[in-house]
C-alpha cells in the first residue's frame, strides 16, 4: 500500500505541473490583446510572447532529456518546475515587452525540463500496464490544461486584474509541486553519454531563425534581407545538424531512425496535429474578439468546444487501444481534424455558437484520440535507461511543429488579411490595421483609418479577416487529409524487430492485435 501511495503521489505531482504548461501556452493567446495595449507593442513583438515559449520549449527538449539521464530525472523535473515558477513571476512584473518575452522564453526552458524529467520519472516508476495508465493520465493532464487554458486566461484577464494576474496565478499554483518534491525518487543512467551540445545548438538556433523569418515576413516583406537571411541560415543549419548527428556515437537525434516508416509516422503526427489544433488555439481567440466583439472570457469559453474533448478522449481511447491498432486510431485522428477544419469554414462575422459547435468538437475529438497514444508510444520505443532521450526527441518534434504551425498560420492570416484590406485603404494603413486585428482589437484597427474611409471599415475588416481564416482552415484541412493518407501507408509497413519489441511493455502497438494492418 505504501508503494502504491508513493506512486500515486508522484503521478499527482507530475500531473499538477504538466497541466500548467498548456494552460500558460494557450492562455497567452487570450491575454495578447491586453498585453499589446498595456505594453504598446506591435503584432510581431506580441507574437513573440507566444513563440518564445514554444521555441525554447521545443529547442530544449532533447537537451533536458539527455541531462535528465545524466544528472538525475527528479533533479531535472524539480529544477524545471522552479525555473517555470520564477519565470511566471518575472512575466507578471514585466515592465516592457522585451522582459516579458525573455520571461516566456525562460518558462519554456523550465517546461522542457519539467516535461522530460517528469516523463522519465514515470517511465522508471511504472511498468507494464501501470505505465500505460500513467501515460494515459499524462495525456489527460495535457488535455485538462488545453481545455481550461483559454477559459482561465479569459476569466483572469477580464475579471481579476488583467494579463499580469494570469501569470501570477500560474506561479502560485505550481508552488505546492516544489514543496512536495522530496517525495519523488531519484534515478539516472550512469552509462549515459555526454550531451550533444553541437546538435542541440544547431537545431535550436536553426529553429529560432526559421520562426523569425516566418514571423517577420508579413511585416518586413518576404524579400527583406533579414527574412531571407533567416530562412537561408535555417536551411544551412539543418544541413549542419544532420551532418553532426550522423558523426556522433550518441547523437541527440539518431538520424537512422528516420529510415523506419513507423518511427517517421510517430514523429510526424504531432507536427501535423499542431496545425490542426494547437495553432488554432492561438489564432482563433483574437478573431472572435476582433470580428465578433466578444470579451477575452467569452472567447475562452467558446474554445471549450474545441478543448473539451481532450478531457475525455484519452481515457476512452486508452481502453480502446488495447484491441485497436494504433494505425487505425491515428488515421481517424487526422480524418477528424481534416473534416473539422473544413467544416469550420462556415465561420463568418456574427456566427452563432451552435454553428461552430460541430466543427470545433470534431477537431477536439481528433486531437483527443492522439493524446492517449503518442507520448507513451514514444517513451516505450526505447529501453527504459534511455527514457529521457526518447521523451526529449519526441517532444522536440512536437514542440518544433507547434512553433512552426503557429508562425505559419499567423503569416497566412497576416498576409491574406492585409491583402484584402489594401483594396479599401492605403498599404500602410492596411498593414497597421492588420496588426491590430490579429491582436483582437477592432477598435484600434478602425482608429488608424482616415475619417473619410472609416465608414464601413469594420465590415470590410471583418470580411477580410474571415477570408484569411478560411484560407488557413482549408490549408489545415488539406494538410490533415494528406497526413491521414501518409500515416496509413507508413504505419502499414514492417513492424519493429523482435529485439526492440521485446523491450517494450506488452500493451504496446507492436504486440496488440491489429485491426488495420
Amino acid at each position: 500500500m505504501g508503494a502504491a501511495l508513493e506512486e500515486f503521489a508522484q503521478l499527482g505531482q507530475f500531473g499538477a505541473a504538466i497541466v500548467l504548461v498548456p494552460v500558460t501556452a494557450t492562455g497567452s493567446s487570450v491575454a495578447l490583446p491586453g498585453i499589446s495595449q498595456d505594453l504598446s507593442t506591435g503584432l510581431a513583438a506580441a507574437q513573440w510572447v507566444v513563440n518564445a515559449f514554444f521555441l525554447t520549449f521545443g529547442g530544449f527538449m532533447a537537451i533536458t532529456g539527455s541531462l535528465a539521464d545524466l544528472t538525475g530525472r527528479r533533479r531535472m523535473f524539480v529544477g524545471g518546475v522552479a525555473l517555470f515558477c520564477a519565470a511566471m513571476v518575472v512575466a507578471c512584473l514585466a515592465p516592457n515587452i522585451g522582459i516579458l518575452i525573455a520571461a516566456r522564453a525562460a518558462a519554456g526552458i523550465g517546461a522542457a525540463a519539467a516535461t522530460t524529467g517528469g516523463s522519465a520519472v514515470l517511465a522508471q516508476t511504472f511498468e507494464g500496464p501501470a505505465r500505460a495508465k500513467a501515460f494515459g493520465a499524462f495525456g489527460t493532464a495535457i488535455g485538462l490544461g488545453l481545455a481550461v487554458g483559454p477559459l482561465v486566461a479569459g476569466f483572469l484577464v477580464t475579471s481579476l486584474g488583467g494579463w499580469r494576474m494570469f501569470y501570477l496565478v500560474a506561479a502560485v499554483v505550481v508552488l505546492p509541486v516544489l514543496l512536495l518534491s522530496p517525495l519523488l525518487q531519484e534515478s539516472r543512467d550512469t552509462s549515459a553519454a555526454d550531451v550533444d551540445w553541437a546538435g542541440a545548438v544547431t537545431f535550436t538556433v536553426g529553429l529560432i531563425l526559421f520562426v523569425l523569418g516566418l514571423v517577420e515576413g508579413p511585416d518586413l516583406g518576404w524579400t527583406h534581407p533579414v527574412v531571407l537571411a533567416s530562412l537561408v541560415a535555417f536551411v544551412v543549419l539543418m544541413g549542419v545538424f544532420a551532418a553532426v548527428e550522423r558523426r556522433r556515437e550518441h547523437p541527440m537525434f539518431d538520424i537512422s531512425l528516420f529510415t523506419q516508416p513507423r518511427f517517421v509516422a510517430l514523429c510526424a503526427m504531432p507536427i501535423l496535429l499542431a496545425f490542426g489544433f494547437v495553432a488554432l488555439l492561438i489564432v482563433l481567440p483574437p478573431y472572435f474578439m476582433a470580428v465578433d466583439g466578444i470579451s477575452a472570457q467569452s472567447a475562452g469559453l467558446l474554445l471549450v468546444l474545441l478543448t473539451g474533448p481532450t478531457l475525455v478522449m484519452p481515457a476512452l481511447v486508452s481502453s480502446l487501444a488495447r484491441n485497436v491498432s494504433h494505425r487505425l486510431l491515428l488515421v481517424l485522428t487526422m480524418l477528424f481534424v481534416a473534416g473539422g477544419s473544413a467544416w469550420l469554414t462556415v465561420v463568418h462575422p456574427g456566427s452563432a455558437t451552435l454553428s461552430l459547435a460541430g466543427p470545433l468538437l470534431c477537431i477536439g475529438i481528433g486531437f483527443g484520440i492522439s493524446l492517449a497514444i503518442l507520448d507513451g508510444a514514444a517513451v516505450n520505443s526505447v529501453e527504459p535507461s534511455r527514457a529521457g532521450m526518447a521523451a526529449g526527441m519526441f517532444n522536440t518534434m512536437r514542440l518544433a511543429g507547434e512553433t512552426i504551425s503557429i508562425a505559419v498560420l499567423s503569416a497566412i492570416l497576416a498576409g491574406v488579411t492585409e491583402s484584402r484590406l489594401s483594396d479599401g485603404v492605403d498599404t500602410e494603413t492596411a498593414a497597421g490595421a492588420t496588426a491590430r486585428l490579429l491582436q483582437g482589437d477592432m477598435g484600434a484597427a478602425t482608429s488608424l483609418v482616415p475619417g473619410a474611409d472609416r465608414a464601413g471599415f469594420t465590415e470590410i475588416a471583418g470580411a477580410g479577416y474571415t477570408d484569411a481564416l478560411h484560407v488557413a482552415l482549408w490549408a489545415v484541412a488539406a494538410l490533415s487529409l494528406f497526413g491521414a493518407l501518409a500515416v496509413g501507408i507508413l504505419m502499414g509497413g514492417r513492424k519493429p524487430s523482435a529485439t526492440v519489441a521485446a523491450s517494450r511493455p506488452q500493451d504496446q502497438d507492436a504486440e496488440q492485435p491489429s485491426m488495420a494492418s
